[in-house]
């Protein structure tokens, strides 16, 4: 605990990318939830432009708001 999926629109993503976006991920839960480093989980997961709506949006955002702590500009 915790685990965060991160989901983004396919694009190429480097392993020093993908390092640094784990490092301040991590930092942020070891900061604001006061877990520790061995605790954390990330995951990646490229979803397509022409799925997102059906399976992030409608979902996890619009079908979810109380779980929300940071809403898109775009809804």
């Amino acid at each position: 605990m915790p685990h965060v999926n991160v989901k983004f629109f396919p694009k190429e993503v480097s392993e020093e990318q993908k390092r640094g976006l784990a490092e301040s991920i991590t930092a942020a839960l070891i900061e604001h939830l006061g877990t520790r480093d061995g605790a954390v989980s990330i995951s990646l997961e490229p979803v397509e432009k022409d799925v997102w709506n059906d399976t992030v949006v409608q979902p996890e955002i619009a079908g979810r708001p109380d779980l929300l702590i940071k809403r898109p500009d775009y809804l």
